[in-house]
């Protein structure tokens, strides 16, 4: 894509213009998106209990933590950092181009957010109806890239570690 964009002539107004428009539209979008997604958990208002246990941030001391939250406040919380990384993402972009007159990333930013857009697993389950099963169930499962690392590792669920992480989270006796 980055070579395909170093071939577009953006000196010509006409094409920086349109190349603007096309970003413009692409983050439009993806808002409109996150709008209906927010309507459509608003509509369904899911109370049902989610326990999971959040890991400690990596290099830190802390023990990991025990969430107890509903469907509604998880996949509330979920859209607003999608809301957020947009927003970064546009300042970036704003900075990129505005300050620093690069022209080139306007093209793959206004492909690749909307493609991460409908990939995205609330976009999955409001928009396109998937049953919240199997990889969709939450909480879902961070990246498992160089930001999960820097979180501290991966969700759990299970039962047991649940329940330990309630323990340790109410003052109980620490073992060591």
């Amino acid at each position: 894509m980055m070579q395909a964009s170093k071939k577009i002539p953006f000196d010509d107004p006409m094409v920086l213009n349109g190349v603007r428009a096309m970003y413009i539209l692409s983050n439009v979008l993806i808002l409109a998106i996150n709008f209906y997604v927010k309507l459509q958990i608003d509509k369904k208002k899911d109370m049902t209990v989610i326990k999971y246990v959040e890991p400690a941030p990596m290099g830190s001391a802390e023990e990991p933590k025990s969430v107890t939250t509903t469907i509604y406040a998880y996949d509330s919380q979920q859209l607003r950092s999608l809301f957020k990384a947009q927003l970064m993402g546009v300042g970036m972009m704003a900075v990129m181009h505005i300050y620093f007159k690069y022209t080139n990333p306007l093209v793959i930013q206004s492909i690749i957010p909307v493609k991460s857009a409908f990939e995205g697993n609330l976009i999955k389950i409001h928009l396109f109806g998937k049953p919240a099963s199997g990889e969709l169930k939450r909480p879902w499962k961070t990246n498992t890239g160089l930001m999960g690392a820097m979180q501290g590792g991966e969700i759990k669920t299970d039962k047991k570690s649940v329940e330990a992480a309630e323990k340790a989270n109410r003052g109980g006796a620490k073992e060591e």
